[in-house]
């Protein structure tokens, strides 16, 4: 977070309790977490009992760790009971432990998959809970309701901006039902080999949008020239339809007509959109994207266990949740695998893992360079760290699948899909793949948003949900201050049913999300 926020004032130094100076998750872990910065001379009472104290050696910011004990050179760190590196020199007890004297090597975990599979107890149908959406013929209701201008290619992005851009709220009004036309944009579409890695992830992630249950009607517009033709997309993807049109700015005569006939097709599909009506829908139509970005040390404490309890309870009513961000799995793969539901899909969770640690290093990166500057400054140290925090979102169920990037989502439960780390690519994978609604955790102040799903952002503290007020929807620093945590996450799981019900996020409030659509390209440029 900002250094001018702090969980509380710099106390003076002298002594005081570890636990409320700290957070110390487990007997296992042998550093602490402090709940505000630390002043040299400050004593930790460790062990009222034996009187055992720890003295902070340096100054220590908020939700940076504190050595509780003497580490020698190579010895492991432990935060949340498992490994989340060594140290790199010898650390002595009240010491700082962060990137300077930290660092990783290889785990070696046991391959005992499925061992800790945990039955889900579902809630009877007769007694699940409903969010009022839009119900689709042959889709998951949708918590939405767009129309989408969506271009095939970099070169029809403007053409699909200004197509969009003439349905103002004013024009909207006789439209009651529809929440708005977007705009889906992008750099891509060209320069690429057809039946390439590029074109066939575009083309998957396109068609994901395009029959998304937010999306009521589309207008796909392309070029003419281009790698990504449109006609291709329709017939691979199976997009036609009485609720879309196809539109090339060369075939039509350049931009000015093709907008204009843009315009024509849209307003032919608000009539039509415009019939579908809110009505109880059963959450098991739910399909909600899990996410976290700007994480701090504190992501991992609050805001994403929060989520975690919110989507063991998605998935106990019969709907799914959706992790991503393959290489923020890396140093907690070895928990997932343990839930997997056969060994099938825990083999295809690691073998995800090897081909991130492939791709990178066909770089001359590692997946340990994930780590931002900002999730540094907010103590998080590496990407086991990182990683053991994150995947506290998937909560307690167990994985069902591991799914390619914005591949369609059929199963019921926990699933990951297959992402980089970047949210915006990430969060367009989920959304293509069916997501209706994005979870969002962030600890340094993300303001991610994202059309056609709604993203309901969690502060990971409260300085930052309270400095942040306009972008914020949901403060789980309230857990820190002493809040119930079951309680807390039955609000956040009512906050879910509100947005799904139509209640307007932060982001939406502001606009966001037309610009955040970034599918991933595996292969790169040419």
């Amino acid at each position: 977070m900002p250094q001018n926020i702090e969980l509380t004032e710099l106390p003076p130094s002298g002594h005081m309790p570890l636990k409320e100076a700290a957070l110390w998750l487990t007997a296992q872990d042998n550093v602490a977490i402090a709940r505000t910065s630390l002043r040299p001379g400050t004593m930790l009472i460790h062990d009222d009992a034996a009187g055992s104290t720890i003295p902070i050696r340096q100054f220590i910011p908020a939700g940076h760790k504190i050595a509780l004990q003497d580490f020698s050179l190579g010895a492991p760190i432990y935060r949340y009971g498992q490994i989340i590196g060594f140290a790199s020199e010898p650390i002595t007890a009240g010491n700082h432990v962060h990137t300077h004297n930290v660092s990783l090597k290889p785990l070696d975990h046991a391959e005992d998959f499925s061992s800790a599979v945990q039955p889900v107890e579902c809630v009877p149908e007769a007694n699940r809970r409903t969010f009022l959406g839009f119900e689709r013929e042959t889709r998951r209701a949708g918590t939405r309701n767009y129309v989408a201008v969506i271009a095939t290619v970099n070169c029809s992005a403007h053409t699909c901006r200004e197509i969009a851009a003439h349905f103002t709220p004013e024009r909207l009004t006789e439209f009651p039902n529809v929440d708005g036309v977007i705009p889906i944009v992008h750099t891509m579409g060209c320069t690429d080999r057809v039946g390439g890695p590029n074109y066939l992830v575009l083309q998957r992630t396109l068609a994901g949008i395009a029959r998304h249950p937010n999306v009521a009607g589309f207008v796909l517009v392309g070029l003419g020239c281009e790698v990504n033709q449109v006609s291709e997309l329709v017939s691979n993807h199976s997009l036609s339809g009485h609720c879309s049109a196809v539109l090339s700015i060369q075939e039509s005569g350049g931009v000015r007509k093709t907008v204009a006939a843009g315009i024509a097709a849209v307003e032919q599909m608000l009539v039509t959109a415009n019939v579908c009506q809110r009505s109880p829908q059963p959450v098991s139509e739910l399909m909600v994207a899990l996410q976290c970005g700007g994480s701090d040390s504190w992501s991992g404490v609050t805001a994403n266990p929060l989520m975690g309890v919110v989507a063991d309870e998605l998935i106990r009513q019969g709907g799914t949740a959706v992790l991503a961000e393959t290489p923020e799995i890396y140093g907690a793969e070895h928990l997932l695998a343990r839930r997997a539901v056969s060994p099938d899909v825990a083999r295809k969770l690691l073998d995800k893992i090897q081909w991130w640690k492939e791709y990178t290093a066909r770089f001359g990166l590692a997946i340990d360079n994930n780590p931002s500057t900002g999730n540094k400054a907010g103590g998080l140290t590496t990407i086991y760290e990182k990683s053991l925090g994150a995947v506290a979102k998937g909560g307690s169920t167990p994985l069902v699948d591991v799914c390619e990037y914005a591949e369609p989502i059929g199963a019921q439960g926990l699933v990951l899909m297959d992402s980089p780390g970047y949210d915006p690519v990430s969060v367009t994978g989920q959304v293509a793949a069916g997501c209706s609604l994005v979870l969002f955790s962030t600890g340094r102040g993300s303001v991610f948003g994202f059309a056609p799903a709604p993203s309901i952002k969690i502060a990971t503290n409260t300085p930052v949900f309270e400095h942040m007020r306009d972008d914020m929807d949901f403060n789980a620093g309230i857990i820190l201050d002493g809040e119930d945590p079951e309680s807390t996450a039955g609000d956040l799981f009512e906050l879910m049913l509100a947005v799904a019900s139509g209640q307007r996020s932060r982001s939406e409030d502001q606009g966001i999300g037309s610009c955040e659509f970034v599918p991933w390209m595996p292969a790169g440029i040419i």
